[in-house]
C-alpha cells in the first residue's frame, strides 16, 4: 500500500534515480476523507500512478522543454482527459489537479486547461455537431485543443483590448490576428480562438483547426518554468473556417466568464499541489542529508521551514476545499476565485522558496527537483491573472472602488 511504504522510506541520490511517494500524513486536515468511498479509492490509485510513474519521468522532459506524448497516453488510461464530463465531484476534480501538480506542474497545467477550458467550453458552449466531433477524442487525450485568448499586446486588459478579428465572407469566417502564451499551441489539433466579430464588435469563440492555411505556431523557448507545456506564439493570417466552427454559446465574451472564473480558481489546486511536492522533497532531503554529524531534520531552523511549508500547503488545500463546496453549490463568484488564486500562489511562492533554501546548493538543480518547482512556482504566481490583478479584483469587490485604469 502507498501509505505503508511512504512513511519511513529514506533513500539517497538525485531525484532522477529514485521515486519517493508522498508522505501520507501531509494531508493533516484529512481532506481526502471528505471524498465518497469510490472517489477516494480512485484518488489513491491515480496518486500512486502519478508518483511512481510521472514524477521522476517528467524531470528529463522538463529539462529538454519537450512534451511527453507517451506519458499523456498513460494518463489518459486513468481518465485524466475527461474529468470535466465524467460526473466527478468538484472536490475530486480539484484533488486530481493537486496530485498532478504534485507530480509535475506543467502536466497539471495541461490537464487543467484541457478540462476546464477546452472540454468545458465545447461541452457547455459548443453545438451538437462540435460535441460529436471533438469530445470523444479530447476525453481520451487522443486529441488536444489550445485555448487562444491572450495576445502579444493584451493580457490583463484582453476583454477590452482584444484585437484579433473575424469577418464573414459568404459561408466562412476569416480570422486575422496574433496570440501569445498559448499552451499546447504547437501540438494541438485545433485552437479555440477568441476574435472580435467586425460586424457587431462582439468577442466570439471559434474552433480553428491547426492545419488550416494561414495558421502558424512558434514555440516559446527558454522559459524558467512550465517547460513541458508547449506555449506558443500563434499567427492567424486570413485563416478561413466554415461558419459552423463558431461556438453557438460563445457569441458574446460574457458567456465564457463562468468557465474563465472556474479556470482561475483551478490554479489554486495547482498551488496546493506544488507545495505538497515541496514538502515531500524537503522532508526526504532533511532526513537523508547530514551536516555536522547529524541529519538536517534535527536542526531547529530546518524543522521550522518544514513546518511552515506544511502549514502553507494545508492552509491552501483547506481554502480550496471550501471553494469546491461553494462551487458545487453553484455559488462561486469571481471574487472568491481571485482571492483563492492570489492567496494560494503567494503561499506557494513562499513555500517553494523555503524548500529551495533548505536544500542549499542542491536546491538550484533539477536533479533534486526543488529547482524545477522553484521555476514553476513563478508561473503559477503570474498566469490566469497575475497576483496583483487578482488582488485588485478582490479589493474592488470589498470596497466598491476600482483601482483598474
Amino acid at each position: 500500500m502507498l501509505e505503508q511504504k511512504a512513511a519511513g522510506t529514506v533513500t539517497s541520490g538525485p531525484a532522477s534515480e529514485r521515486v519517493l511517494p508522498p508522505y501520507p500524513e501531509a494531508d493533516l486536515m484529512h481532506v481526502v476523507d471528505l471524498l465518497p468511498v469510490r472517489e477516494r479509492e480512485r484518488y489513491l490509485q491515480i496518486r500512486e500512478f502519478l508518483q511512481s510513474r510521472i514524477r521522476a519521468a517528467s524531470i528529463d522532459y522538463w529539462n529538454r522543454e519537450e512534451f511527453p506524448v507517451g506519458l499523456l497516453a498513460e494518463m489518459a488510461q486513468f481518465g485524466l482527459g475527461g474529468l470535466q464530463t465524467d460526473g466527478s465531484s468538484q472536490l475530486f476534480k480539484g484533488l486530481m489537479y493537486t496530485e498532478v501538480a504534485r507530480a509535475d506542474v506543467s502536466l497539471s497545467a495541461l490537464v487543467g486547461i484541457h478540462n476546464e477550458l477546452i472540454v468545458g467550453m465545447i461541452h457547455e458552449l459548443g453545438s451538437a455537431e462540435q460535441k460529436r466531433k471533438w469530445l470523444p477524442g479530447l476525453e481520451a487525450f487522443t486529441q488536444l485543443g489550445a485555448f487562444a485568448l491572450t495576445e502579444p499586446d493584451h493580457g490583463s486588459d484582453i476583454a477590452g483590448g482584444l484585437s484579433t478579428t473575424a469577418r464573414r465572407d459568404g459561408g466562412e469566417w476569416v480570422i486575422n490576428g496574433a496570440k501569445r502564451w498559448i499552451g499546447a499551441g504547437t501540438i494541438a489539433d485545433f485552437a479555440l480562438v477568441w476574435a472580435r466579430d467586425l460586424s457587431d464588435g462582439h468577442i466570439k469563440g471559434y474552433i480553428v483547426e491547426t492545419d488550416r492555411p494561414g495558421y502558424s505556431a512558434t514555440k516559446i523557448s527558454n522559459k524558467i518554468g512550465l517547460r513541458i507545456m508547449q506555449n506558443a506564439d500563434i499567427v492567424l493570417d486570413e485563416v478561413r473556417i466554415p461558419e459552423s466552427n463558431l461556438l453557438p454559446g460563445a457569441t458574446e465574451f460574457s458567456r465564457a466568464n463562468d468557465l474563465l472564473r472556474d479556470s482561475r480558481a483551478w490554479v489554486g489546486w495547482q498551488a496546493a499541489g506544488i507545495q505538497l511536492a515541496a514538502f515531500d522533497i524537503a522532508r526526504s532531503y532533511a532526513l537523508e542529508r547530514k551536516q555536522f554529524g547529524k541529519e538536517l531534520a534535527r536542526f531547529q531552523l530546518v524543522q521550522q521551514q518544514l513546518a511552515d511549508i506544511l502549514g502553507n500547503a494545508n492552509a491552501s488545500l483547506s481554502m480550496m476545499v471550501e471553494l469546491a463546496r461553494i462551487q458545487q453549490a453553484g455559488k462561486l463568484e469571481m471574487v472568491q476565485a481571485a482571492m483563492c488564486k492570489a492567496t494560494t500562489t503567494r503561499l506557494a511562492r513562499s513555500s517553494v522558496a523555503m524548500g529551495r533554501s533548505l536544500l542549499g546548493g542542491n536546491g538550484i538543480t533539477t536533479d533534486y527537483e526543488m529547482g524545477k518547482l522553484f521555476g514553476d512556482a513563478e508561473i503559477l504566481y503570474t498566469y490566469e491573472g497575475s497576483y496583483e490583478i487578482n488582488s485588485m479584483i478582490v479589493a474592488r469587490a470589498v470596497t466598491g472602488k476600482s483601482a483598474f485604469v
